[in-house]
């Protein structure tokens, strides 16, 4: 197995970068080693026009450090009024790569979100005439649910009826947990891909669990069964255009990660591609790593693959990285993978 591997510099296809103090943070960590990124429009406010897109992509730029090269990719977030000729115009303009779908409720910071599917058609209907690409938070809210369910039940209740009705629809079902979402990705003959995060191909629902409470390990979706992390894995290595990554990289200060109602989020911009290397690696997949984290993102948006390099090595001295990220809101604590990583990075 080589010890070398040069890929095209990867993109993270969904990325939470907050704002203020804590973007000041975070941004480098992204910056370092990825060419781009889809921002999350999760704010408080949120992101819903494209003048709010605008000021958030400039807040972002002038946090950026000096000497580094980064391309944030903005979205909106579609609530019940939004404006389709808005939409459209800013994606027209270049502004927007997409809109995200949060169901009311499902994670951080989605108060805002869709509680009637129907009241979006006209916005859904309008980005699938102008190619605007949808990019769904793929769970139900509705309080009968089992929460390890709900990736499942937003499939058949959701997704399944919305791309039937507007097929055209460029559709990425972020975040998958599942099995069940796996094969449903795999089973569209077009418009519809899977984002697949780091701590997903790496954690199962014992992690969190198991031993006590584990709160840097709870997210959103909840990680699930061993064998849905299994699946995935081998969705994510097996060279499928239809996955991809995207880390869902989430920071939350640990005061707010751990308390009596902790907040959902893992945060792994800052060791994501040592990890995916050693989760190839092991898969016997170095191979696919280029197609899951450079190639196969640009190709279901419709961007031009990264044209720089990064080279990962691996090396017996393990990847030093600190526990926690110290931030102007408080300590960050990093995604441990449970393991050593000894891939390094080289951008």
């Amino acid at each position: 197995m080589s010890t070398s591997l040069t890929i095209r510099r990867p993109d993270d296809w969904h990325l939470h970068l907050r704002d203020g103090a804590m973007l000041e943070a975070v941004l480098p960590e992204t910056a370092r080693h990825f060419g781009r990124a889809i921002i999350m429009p999760n704010l408080v406010p949120p992101v819903v026009t494209a003048d709010d897109a605008n000021a958030y992509r400039a807040r972002i730029m002038n946090a950026l450090p000096a000497g580094m090269q980064f391309d944030p990719l903005m979205m909106l977030y579609l609530t019940e009024q939004t404006d389709p000729a808005d939409v459209v115009a800013a994606h027209k303009a270049g502004l927007i790569t997409g809109v995200k779908l949060y169901p009311a409720g499902a994670t951080t910071n989605s108060a805002s979100g869709v509680r009637d599917m129907d009241k979006v058609r006209p916005v859904l209907e309008a980005m699938a005439e102008a190619g605007v690409p949808l990019c769904c938070h793929g769970e139900v809210t509705d309080a009968d649910i089992d929460i390890f369910d709900r990736e499942a039940v937003f499939i058949d209740r959701i997704l399944e009826p919305l791309r039937r009705d507007v097929p055209q629809l460029r559709v990425t079902m972020e975040h998958i947990t599942t099995s069940t979402a796996v094969e449903y990705v795999r089973s569209a003959d077009a418009n519809l891909a899977g984002s697949i995060t780091t701590h997903h191909l790496i954690i199962n629902r014992n992690h969190i669990l198991v031993g006590g409470i584990k709160p840097h390990y709870y997210c959103l979706p909840v990680a699930k069964r061993e064998s849905h992390r299994v699946a995935l894995v081998e969705a994510a290595t097996s060279g499928d255009a239809r996955f991809f990554l995207g880390t869902d990289s989430a920071p939350h200060t640990d005061p707010n990660k751990e308390q009596a109602c902790g907040c959902a989020g893992v945060f792994s911009a800052t060791n994501t591609m040592s990890c995916l290397a050693h989760v190839f690696e092991v898969a016997g997949a170095l191979d696919k790593l280029e197609a899951f984290a450079s190639l196969n993102g640009p190709l279901h948006y419709g961007l031009p693959a990264n044209n720089t390099t990064i080279t990962l090595t691996k090396r017996d001295t393990p990847v030093g990285y600190p526990e926690k990220l110290n931030t102007g809101e408080g300590p960050v604590t990093l995604f441990d993978p449970g393991f050593p990583l000894h891939w390094h990075i080289e951008a």
